[in-house]
């Protein structure tokens, strides 16, 4: 500590200083949080590209499937309307 200057203003200069480091050391380890996070989300993203498409492939044969059953279910009610029809003639 300085004799010469006054103890209010020795303090003032070392909190001043103190938060200029800390500030310092803030943007720092911004810094090095957004740069891993940059990393990250490049080793991630494909992943989730691949997921998306194996999920419209999913919707693609989930919906030819309901299709085919749709059509199953009609093809039943015809033949149950033919056999009522055939029933009813007798």
């Amino acid at each position: 500590m300085d004799d010469e200057k006054p103890v209010l203003e020795q303090m003032t200069d070392a909190m001043s200083s103190a938060a200029d480091a800390t500030k310092e050391a803030a943007k720092t380890a911004v810094k090095k949080v957004r740069k891993a996070a940059k990393r990250i989300a490049k080793k991630v993203t494909p992943k989730k590209k691949a997921a998306k498409k194996a999920k419209k492939a999913g919707k693609k044969s989930s919906a030819k499937k309901s299709a085919k059953k749709s059509a199953k279910k009609a093809v039943k009610k015809v033949a149950k309307k033919k056999k009522k029809a055939k029933k009813s003639k007798r």
